[in-house]
């Protein structure tokens, strides 16, 4: 965590170096073990839970969610919501549950979100969709055993991003939800400040300019409430992971908001959302903490 008040470098000195450190795939000596490690753990905990599969929250095919409710809890239960990365244009939900057994058996439902993926959506129109599925599991959530004053949100990468913009303020009204409607977030090695992306390769699929990339950048959509936050980066990421998640982290601390910085050194930028999986790990008692507090 950088701690002093010196700038947090978020563009480096070139553009090529810039797409080094935000190329998460590269980043690990084989990316297609660390895909084939969520599935795995994904269908083995979809296999031990009770689930309720591809419930349509929005108009188009990918707005899907599947719930698993929790085990131990009086109903209704906490919510965890789930909304995995790939860098807003891959990974599926079906992949992405493997979270669920670690919190269904500590009486936390889970909710685990498909949306449209870039380039056929813009970046827009997903963080509108993923706005929908919390509208839509709030007006819902009795039906299947949740609380709708007890939503959090959680995600990793593309998804911590996308968390941000959960928590963010002044859209609540739009959709008919409370301004509190996200009452905990937990983004993992997330992008908060957009705009260093537009130069760089990844601009093929999200094609931002400079001013949409700060409208759509956390950083610059704090809540206005105090809402908690879990952080966490891996140790074994890049740079720019780290001070994308150093940044915000400085930023909401500087707001008087309660954050809480889990260090996982031993993680890399995949394989840190593993540790969901793990009940006992730092990350989840953190998490477990704010969702019970």
């Amino acid at each position: 965590m950088n701690t002093n008040n010196n700038p947090i470098d978020l563009n480096f000195a070139t553009i090529d170096v810039r797409n080094v450190q935000y190329n998460a795939r590269a980043s690990v000596a084989d990316f297609d073990a660390c895909v084939l490690e969520y599935a795995q753990l994904s269908e083995l905990a979809r296999s031990q839970c009770v689930g309720i599969f591809d419930l349509q929250y929005g108009h188009s095919t990918a707005e899907r969610l599947d719930i698993f409710p929790a085990k131990k809890a009086n109903h209704p239960a906490p919510v965890l919501i789930y909304i995995h990365g790939g860098y807003w244009r891959s990974q599926t939900k079906e992949d992405a549950a493997l979270m669920a057994k670690a919190y269904t058996d500590a009486g936390v439902a889970v909710a685990v979100l498909e949306y449209p993926l870039a380039p056929k959506a813009t970046l827009a129109e997903i963080v509108r969709s993923v706005r929908s599925a919390v509208a839509w599991l709030y007006k819902n959530a009795t039906t299947y055993g949740v609380d709708p004053i007890r939503i959090f949100a959680s995600g990793s990468s593309a998804g911590g991003h996308l968390v941000g913009m959960l928590i963010a303020p002044n859209w609540q009204t739009d959709y008919q939800l409370p301004p509190n409607v996200i009452r905990g977030g937990v983004a993992l090695s997330g992008l908060y400040d957009l705009r260093p992306l537009c130069e760089t390769y990844h601009n093929e699929w999200l094609n931002l300019h400079t001013e949409q990339a700060e409208r759509l950048s956390p950083l610059f959509e704090l809540p206005e409430t105090h809402v908690p936050l879990v952080l966490a980066v891996g140790g074994l990421e890049t740079d720019g992971f780290k001070n994308q998640t150093d940044v915000y982290e400085r930023a909401y601390r500087a707001k008087g908001y309660p954050v809480k910085r889990v260090q996982t050194p031993h993680c890399n930028h995949f394989n840190l959302l593993c540790e969901m999986a793990k009940p006992d790990s730092d990350l989840n008692k953190a998490i477990l903490k704010m969702i019970f507090e």
